[in-house]
């Protein structure tokens, strides 16, 4: 079981995100983001946003820093990815 974040280069809100992933367990996502600041309303239904001034902090805690095709290929392999389809609800 891992926690994996991407680079931090999305822009919103005048500064740029990242995302958490679990690469088993939204469990052990939710735990993880609990215990480092990470508030639940950052939740979008596979993966956290967090902000670029928290990865050296989330890194430090055991979080695996990665580039974004594999966070996103690990979360697919997990099981716990959620497609645009579902996400659109169709």
């Amino acid at each position: 079981m891992a926690i994996l974040v991407d680079p931090a280069m999305w822009p919103a809100h005048g500064r740029l995100w990242a995302h958490m992933v679990s690469d088993s367990d939204l469990r052990e996502l939710h735990a993880f983001a609990a215990a480092h600041g990470i508030p639940s309303r950052a939740f979008d239904r596979d993966h956290y946003d967090v902000p670029e001034d928290a990865l050296p902090r989330l890194t430090a805690a055991g979080a695996v820093a990665v580039s974004a095709h594999e966070l996103t290929r690990r979360l697919i392999a997990s099981g716990l990815r959620i497609t645009a389809r579902e996400r659109r609800g169709r």
